[in-house]
């Protein structure tokens, strides 16, 4: 038996109280808390008065592996997310091979029980190869080990209507949902930022809102007529946000994720001509970004996504067109949630806990995640300091790309301790050591 004593937390920023972890499982909250600890308990006095939370989930990154280990692998990646105060994270298609079948899958599934820092859910793709034109082995990715329950071709669109609504209606037979990244290719061939007076003064070609809008749109309608779950990831405009508020008036299963980049960076930055700030979506407006905040902020829009895109440094250092799509998210997500929707009062720490563990837990089908700070509820939990403030240094994040967009700002927060299963994996905001294998040491 292996016990862990939080005295003084806060569970979501409330009053302190003592919280007692043993094995995987919250044993007691409040005053016996103490008097119930074994003898042999570890203490945390160094995280009392601290904002405890329900482990983080994000339901959207990229962990390159197999086939992108030179950006990132299932280890350090999840090592990073760890960091970041996640304790799951659903792992994307878009690998090499392709995760469109239940070998590849279960291979993702098994680096991530490997690595030990987080969950790890693969998620599965929806065409084979990413290609467009076949679904993927949806049924047997769903009934493999990997059990998948979220599918989507992200970082291309499935943008045949007919192979759309195909996905849609199989996945409904498993309880699955389709997260679609919405672009319309032919409206966006050659783009390299928000299509707007920016991209005019600065003669690079735009990728125009209506692009993600009309995709959105087709496809909010796809899943009222199948009856089908549908998640949008990194919506991006003010226009997406009325048509996921008009699709969930009317009752349509759909969810909407945004980013912590399009809650921050507007396309203003494209005017340093540095490909750190190239992404895909691009960037967009301030005006935009404020849409995206008054969504978050009124459950418009249900989670926040990292969409954690790391890439070689020979990716990014280099010109604007050349670089490719993509910023590392994982270690900054929540101290920018922070900054843009807790310290100016739009969300409390309970809202926190719902965009970025609760609801997109419940997207994904965990039943171990993303659950209440109760007795008798697993032991994934993550403590943050929100007084501390950090100028982000690519150098020191625990990712193995550095292409992040923040280098040299200041923000708030730091992810103080993570446990996983009531196993901690950081403590003092640094990971735990364990035996790291080989290839990644």
């Amino acid at each position: 038996m292996t016990a862990h004593l939080l005295p003084g937390v806060r569970p979501y920023g409330e009053d302190p109280t003592d919280v007692l972890v043993i094995d995987e499982t919250i044993a007691a909250i409040g005053p016996d808390a103490v008097a119930q600890a074994p003898t042999d308990t570890h203490r945390h006095d160094d995280l009392a008065g601290l904002v405890l939370l329900p482990g983080l989930v994000d339901i959207h990154t990229h962990l390159r592996q197999p086939g992108g280990e030179s950006a990132e692998t299932v280890y350090t990646g999840t090592r990073a997310a760890a960091v970041g105060g996640y304790t799951a994270v659903f792992a994307m298609a878009n690998t090499t091979p392709v995760q469109d079948n239940a070998g590849v899958v279960e291979q993702v599934l098994r680096l991530g029980n490997e690595a030990g820092w987080v969950d790890v859910h693969p998620v599965g793709a929806v065409s084979e190869g990413l290609k467009g034109e076949h679904l993927s082995q949806m049924g047997a990715m769903a009934h493999s080990a990997a059990r998948v329950r979220v599918f989507s071709d992200d970082g291309k669109c499935v943008s045949d209507p007919v192979l759309m609504r195909r996905a849609l209606e199989y996945a409904k037979s498993f309880d699955g949902v389709i997260a679609q990244h919405s672009q319309d290719p032919r409206l966006t061939e050659g783009s390299q930022m928000h299509e707007g007076r920016v991209s005019a003064e600065l003669g690079l070609a735009g990728w125009p809102a209506v692009a993600e809008e009309s995709i959105i749109a087709r496809d909010v309608l796809l899943a009222g007529h199948v009856g089908s779950r549908l998640h949008v990831c990194h919506l991006s405009t003010a226009g997406s946000v009325e048509i996921i508020r008009w699709a969930k008036a009317r009752g349509i299963d759909v969810t909407a994720e945004a980013t912590p980049h399009h809650l921050l960076l507007t396309d203003e930055k494209a005017r340093t001509y540095s490909p750190l700030y190239k992404v895909n979506p691009p960037l967009r407006t301030a005006e935009d970004v404020e849409a995206v905040r008054a969504a978050l902020a009124d459950g418009t829009i249900d989670v926040v996504g990292t969409d954690h895109a790391p890439h070689p440094r020979e990716s990014k250092d280099c010109e604007w067109q050349a670089g490719a799509f993509g910023m590392t998210g994982l270690e900054t997500a929540l101290p920018i949630i922070i900054a843009t929707m807790v310290e100016p009062g739009r969300m409390t720490w309970r809202d926190v806990a719902r965009v970025l563990s609760e609801t997109p837990a419940r997207i994904g089908r965990l039943h171990d995640q993303g659950r209440p700070l109760a007795v008798g509820e697993p032991g994934n939990l993550t403590v943050v300091d929100p007084s501390v403030r950090r100028v982000v240094d690519p150098d020191a994040q625990w990712t193995r790309s550095n292409n992040t967009p923040y280098a040299g700002m200041e923000l708030p927060g730091q992810v103080m301790a993570t446990f996983l299963h009531g196993r901690p994996t950081v403590l003092a905001g640094r990971p735990v050591e364990q035996t790291e294998p080989k290839e990644h040491a």
